[in-house]
């Protein structure tokens, strides 16, 4: 179960339990719990518990602060566990999540809930291509990503140590999350190879020819990377500002600082090597590579997609929803719009929504669904999911934004209260989005499979008005 709570645990020789390793909350952890309950045929109900933070919505920012920076310190690992995490046991976690049976295919690559719904339209798996973790930093500072770089190469170089076959991308991005940032560093640990447990999975699991799809976050970022397994940047694209923008000198940052409890004064980020590096979500090409290879042995058929915005792959994924829906005899004309964490894949497919999911609550993601609705057909109900993003920024969307969305709607406007209450500092977890979801009307049967020909098709054709390269 994903909680927002993870107990410590003792570090002994056969590693540290996958539980404690991936962080809570992460993209890659929900999304893998939420599609194979999909798969299950269960809900969302049991992910996630209210933070730390949710009793603290009303309190001054500094309270607020100093429990966010306890909070990420006692989540985070400490050395020696980084030293214990064994990434080839976390993709053994991953596989073993979903039911033992053959599947018509499996999605692999970057997180995306829109993958999560498509993989639960095809009945098949989603499995990431790499898991982000938080390591300890007793000393820290939000606005010293100098510092942060220093640390994190020592306790990336513990993790390497024992896993030479990933690659480290260490983010500190007080934009996205805030004080936290300087009380833990973030790594997202990338497989440089296909994992065992993986290729054992596809073997076992796998129908005879069943294709898998390689989906590729394409966004980039300036990064620091010397070559030695670890590499790192400041900011990230889910902050939703500009490169740009981490200048000591940029207004935005700024802010940002001081929402954060630091000051841009202080702001030093590590020297740029490469400037167009992909960013924390993108697949190591020795993991396409080794994907493609076990595909061409095996006879099953690697399509890779590359998403050049997260708003390409949702819009892309609603509208084959709604075509799917319409196929098995449906309105297809009510959608929900999900946000982060706040996903369902199993209640969306019973009640009979189309899904479109934003990746956060930031402007630029919102005025995407925004734009895609004005451009789509009318939908009779839209009902709004805003995950709150637990901190204050410029770059993220209002109340007034998200209501702007609901009001797409024809007849129902729907903005859930629950999550509004207290935005945007509020603490919502996953089941939230199943407590929803599971007042809608049922519309049963579901329809049959999608057929991963007919996901192709779709992704081709209306993928390459978005922006979408299928290969």
């Amino acid at each position: 179960m994903v909680s927002e709570r993870v107990e410590r645990t003792p570090v002994n020789g056969a590693g540290l339990p996958p539980e404690r390793v991936v962080a809570a909350g992460s993209a890659a952890r929900v999304l893998v719990a939420a599609t194979a309950r999909a798969l299950r045929g269960d809900d969302c109900g049991d992910l996630g518990h209210p933070g730390p933070l949710s009793r603290l919505t009303g309190a001054p920012e500094p309270v607020r602060r100093a429990a966010a920076v306890r909070a990420a310190g006692r989540a985070a690992l400490t050395t020696d566990e980084i030293a214990a995490v064994d990434a080839e046991r976390v993709a053994g976690w991953f596989t073993g999540q979903y039911p033992d049976r053959r599947y018509p295919g499996v999605l692999l690559g970057s997180p995306h809930g829109a993958a999560a719904h498509l993989a639960a339209a095809l009945g098949v798996p989603w499995l990431p291509a790499g898991f982000e973790l938080a390591g300890q930093w007793a000393r820290g500072a939000v606005d010293r990503p100098d510092a942060a770089y220093a640390h994190g190469a020592t306790l990336a170089a513990r993790l390497l140590d024992a896993n030479p076959r990933v690659h480290v991308r260490q983010v500190h991005c007080p934009a996205s999350r805030g004080a936290a940032a300087g009380a833990a560093v973030t790594f997202a640990v990338r497989w440089r190879t296909l994992p065992e447990a993986y290729a054992r999975f596809l073997s076992d699991r796998l129908e005879p020819a069943a294709p898998v799809l390689l989906l590729h976050d394409a966004r980039t970022w300036p990064v620091r990377d010397r070559g030695d397994g670890h590499s790192f940047q400041a900011g990230c694209p889910a902050g939703g500002l500009d490169p740009v923008d981490f200048h000591p000198d940029a207004r935005a940052l700024g802010r940002v600082l001081r929402a954060a409890g630091g000051e841009e004064t202080r702001w030093t980020a590590p020297e740029v090597t490469v400037a167009g590096a992909f960013a924390e979500h993108g697949v190591e090409s020795g993991f396409e590579h080794d994907a493609r290879s076990f595909g061409d042995r095996h006879g099953h058929p690697l399509h890779r997609v590359v998403v050049p915005q997260p708003d390409a792959l949702s819009a892309v994924t609603a509208d084959l929803y709604r075509g799917w829906l319409r196929r098995a005899g449906k309105t297809g004309n009510r959608l929900v719009v999900e946000c982060g964490r706040l996903l369902d894949p199993g209640q969306v497919v019973r009640a009979g929504l189309v899904p479109y999911w934003c990746e956060n609550a930031t402007t630029r993601r919102v005025a995407g669904v925004e734009w895609w609705l004005a451009g789509s057909e009318p939908f009779s109900s839209v009902d709004v999911l805003p995950e709150p993003p637990g901190l204050r920024s410029p770059a993220y969307a209002g109340l007034p934004q998200w209501l702007a969305v609901a009001g797409f709607g024809r007849r129902r406007r729907a903005l859930d209260r629950g999550a509004a209450r207290g935005y945007p500092v509020a603490s919502v977890p996953t089941r939230r989005a199943t407590e929803v979801l599971r007042n809608q009307p049922c519309d049963l049967p579901a329809p049959p499979p999608l057929r991963m020909a007919e996901a192709l098709t779709a992704l081709r054709d209306a993928g390459a008005h978005q922006g979408l390269l299928v290969c």
